[in-house]
């Protein structure tokens, strides 16, 4: 006779846990990324520039349109936190302005690039055939434009203002947007939830806006911030080669430029405290587009 099966012992088996209440995906988001060490890290950091650049001047009130040649390369003391420039100015007052001027760039040009290559990436992805060729081989050339050069040459023939130099870059860094939202319509595209809309006689512009845009928000959000990062270092590069904003305007790249040549006479207050802003500022936005992108990530999310 067969081996008689002993009965199961119900309270030894394991437990399966309590089952949680359902969240949305934006909360399962915003849920990793609080958790992110380095993310909140990077958001203090980034909000500490956002106030020392405006409001920062409220209490540290100093004249940035009058030079002072008596006060010039004066080291930091009690009157001026961080020395003075060759020009007399005081330099931690100088910083936060030019911190005004990279920030306002970064995020104008930032915008102006997820915008047009949003737009772009959907139309291709959505359209496909001849105009989703056409669009790509348009990336492809601007790609293959050398944008440092480009920004000097305009800078040089119109000037440079935060506006011009905002528009100017982000007109030009359009193409890895582009291709992210395209990459991820084609994906879109094929899901029954586009079909449906398809069938009920929605159109290609509603298409877009409507539901295939917001589905790609993810793509888009996490690439503003390594957008951001390229227009700061872009601008500071543009600035340190001494075609920046003019006078009174000035950003960190214009500070280096005018102070790198006296490193050698002991003027460190000029060169390595914008030098650490610069860092600190394009060090955040990486520690935040890190964990958004991990977070929008639904492979990486912790269950």
């Amino acid at each position: 006779m067969a081996a008689q099966l002993q009965p199961l012992d119900i309270s030894r088996a394991p437990e399966g846990g309590e089952v949680g209440a359902v969240q949305s995906g934006w909360r399962l988001a915003l849920r990793e990324f609080t958790s992110n060490r380095l993310a909140l890290i990077g958001f203090a950091m980034l909000l500490f520039f956002v106030l020392f650049s405006w409001v920062g001047p409220i209490f540290y009130h100093t004249d940035q349109t009058t030079t002072n040649l008596t006060l010039a390369n004066v080291a930091p003391s009690g009157s001026h936190l961080l020395g003075t420039d060759t020009n007399g100015f005081d330099e931690l007052g100088r910083m936060m302005k030019g911190g005004q001027a990279a920030l306002e760039i970064g995020a104008f040009a930032a915008l102006v690039a997820i915008v047009l290559g949003a737009l772009i990436g959907s139309i291709a992805g959505l359209a496909g055939g001849l105009i989703d060729g056409f669009l790509m081989r348009i990336t492809d050339v601007f790609l293959s434009v050398p944008l440092l050069f480009v920004v000097l040459i305009m800078a040089v023939r119109f000037g440079a203002t935060v506006l011009s130099l905002s528009l100017l870059i982000g007109t030009f860094s359009w193409q890895v947007p582009a291709r992210l939202v395209r990459g991820e319509v084609l994906t879109l595209r094929e899901r029954d939830f586009v079909l449906a809309a398809r069938t009920a006689g929605s159109s290609r512009t509603r298409l877009i806006w409507r539901h295939l845009l917001p589905n790609a928000f993810g793509v888009v959000i996490v690439n503003v911030t390594f957008q951001m990062v390229d227009a700061i270092l872009l601008v500071s590069y543009v600035g340190f080669l001494g075609f920046g904003l003019h006078f009174p305007n000035v950003d960190w790249g214009d500070q280096l430029s005018g102070s790198i040549q006296y490193l050698e006479d002991g003027y460190w207050w000029q060169i390595f405290p914008v030098g650490a802003c610069i860092v600190l500022t394009v060090m955040a936005l990486n520690f935040i587009g890190d964990a958004l992108r991990d977070a929008m990530d639904v492979r990486l999310r912790r269950r």
